[in-house]
């Protein structure tokens, strides 16, 4: 069944409302309903294709939407026969000049460089016609400071064009890159379908990349795919979801929710200013640094307490500390570590970018997050976003806990060692505020690769060290039973660490990381990271990484 022909009007009766058949589900819903929906089907939730009008109407603020280059006029670059024919009948059936739309909007109130292609027009091929309106769109869009927000849906290529369509996909794609280099945000949203020299160029290029849930995404489409090289394609293959799953898309979001996450991505993504006056309102961690009822426990005790699943998590402390967290997937190679979790969020209404290492609190969670152990994809989503965050100017505040990088076949098939070095080569050198809190375990080289701040605080009784003291038992001593011993010897706690300058702070448990301490350690940590961003960002981008240089050249 074709998508035009899923509108119709009942033949028996010709005052009878609009309907559509879904392509899903089969059945027919009543097109008031369906529109109602955000164009979803009310049985079975299956998403249609949006028309330019209505996705405008659907993300815009009423009556702001300003078009652009609507005089652009399509030539016939290889003098194909019957092209200017085709033209014009998709230039009748839409009531489009072209298969983009361009131009300016406010959403919420915030300016914002609007794009809209439309499946209608000939696939939402993309001839040069498209292709210029995309980069001009993004030029403007650098001259104005404003960000852009392209809702994509394109078949690929336009094949009566041949080679000059195929040159538009360098052009927009250096004009996004110049548009990125101005420190101006870009958020493709991909719908169905994005696929060809379209997802080979300004698609993929987003800061933020979103997609609307089930849309088909892939560089070569299924049926291409599939009589080219014959194999059979798994079920869900370049679906949204999958794309998110192998690390190539940030968000999957619900059209109900897409103009309020614009909206608060826009906002997030603004420059940040954190050069407040005052004090910097941090506390003297040394007056509270042994703020507990209980004996200090012994550096084995510790091993075991960071250990225990009932230690409150990573998202435990970001839901405690930070407001309007939206997490971001993917490292946009391969996958998505579901171990790593980072994102965007408020600190008292100043954008921050938070990352940190999910363990889990049950087996199931554990095995969803391999137990604390970062995958080389990991490493790399966390240096994607800390260089998404030196970009728009937010501090970066990262999370440790992780027994260490993981040792898997498929790790270093993947190039763990790589990714661990890009992470400490990059980090030294990042323009903005990095803070390091190490809130459990501190596992070797994979937790260093996230701890490449400017300062790092550590947790009462968290430790931080080269291994675990089972490893280091069994290599020195060849007898992982003297691990006890091993964790006295190796100066693995936050109070050596503390001595050894290894670590800047100490943060009080309060007795013991639990429940019923997580909103005072979170109170505490909110307060002084606040303290924190006011004293570094007084720094300019070349003395944040020198400082950081310097701290870490004295070891």
């Amino acid at each position: 069944m074709k998508f035009t022909d899923l509108f119709f009007r009942s033949d028996t009766n010709k005052e009878a409302p609009d309907y559509i058949v879904c392509p899903s589900c089969g059945r027919r819903a009543e097109r008031p309903d369906v529109v109602a929906n955000s164009y979803i089907c009310t049985f079975c939730g299956y998403y249609y294709r949006v028309r330019t009008k209505n996705r405008i109407k659907m993300v815009a603020d009423p009556g702001t939407f300003t078009p652009w280059f609507e005089e652009n006029s399509t030539a016939n670059p290889l003098d194909f026969e019957g092209y200017e024919e085709k033209l014009e009948r998709a230039r009748e059936k839409t009531g489009l000049t072209e298969a983009v739309s361009v131009g300016e909007c406010k959403i919420f109130g915030e300016r914002v460089v609007l794009g809209v292609c439309d499946a209608r027009f000939m696939m939402s091929s993309m001839g040069h016609v498209v292709g210029e309106r995309i980069a001009g769109a993004f030029e403007r869009a650098t001259q104005e400071k404003l960000p852009v927000v392209i809702f994509v849906c394109s078949g690929g290529a336009r094949m009566q064009e041949g080679i000059i369509s195929l040159m538009q996909m360098e052009k927009t794609a250096a004009a996004v890159k110049k548009h990125s280099d101005a420190g101006l945000l870009y958020i493709p949203v991909l719908t169905d379908p994005t696929t060809g020299g379209v997802t080979a160029s300004f698609a993929m290029l987003g800061d933020i990349i979103l997609a609307e849930p089930g849309a088909l995404i892939g560089f070569a489409g299924p049926r291409v795919i599939e009589q080219t090289i014959g194999q059979r394609l798994p079920d869900g293959f370049q679906k949204a979801e999958f794309l998110r799953k192998h690390g190539f898309v940030d968000a999957i979001v619900e059209r109900e929710e897409l103009k309020n996450t614009l909206y608060q991505l826009i906002k997030l993504n603004k420059s940040a200013d954190f050069n407040a006056t005052g004090e910097d309102g941090m506390t003297d961690f040394s007056m509270v640094a042994s703020d507990s009822e209980n004996e200090p426990l012994t550096a084995w005790e510790k091993v075991h307490a960071v250990r225990s699943l009932d230690r409150p998590s990573v998202l435990a402390y970001i839901s405690e500390i930070f407001d309007e967290f939206i997490e971001l997937h993917g490292d946009r190679y391969f996958n998505d570590d579901r171990c790593i979790v980072g994102g965007l969020a408020y600190l008292n209404g100043k954008p921050v970018t938070v990352i940190g290492v999910e363990k889990g609190h049950d087996m199931a969670e554990c095995k969803k997050r391999n137990f604390g152990m970062p995958s080389p994809e990991g490493y790399r989503k966390a240096l994607r976003l800390m260089k998404q965050a030196e970009k728009f100017n937010r501090p970066v505040i990262t999370f440790v806990n992780t027994p260490g990088a993981f040792p898997g076949i498929e790790a270093e098939e993947n190039g763990q060692g790589e990714a661990i070095a890009r992470n400490l080569y990059e980090m030294s050198s990042l323009k903005v505020p990095v803070l390091a809190l190490m809130i459990g375990e501190g596992g070797s080289g994979g937790a260093l690769a996230l701890a490449v701040g400017n300062e790092v605080w550590m947790m009462e009784n968290a430790t931080y060290s080269i291994l675990s003291p089972e490893g280091f038992a069994s290599i020195l001593w060849k007898d992982s039973s003297r691990a006890e011993e091993a964790a006295g010897v190796m100066c693995i706690t936050a109070q050596d660490l503390h001595r050894l300058r290894v670590i800047e702070k100490i943060i009080p448990e309060y007795g013991g990381a639990a429940e019923e301490t997580l909103s005072r350690i979170g109170q505490f940590l909110k307060k002084n990271i606040e303290g924190f961003i006011r004293k570094y960002s007084a720094m300019s981008a070349v003395e944040l990484a020198e400082q950081r240089y310097n701290r870490f050249r004295k070891f």
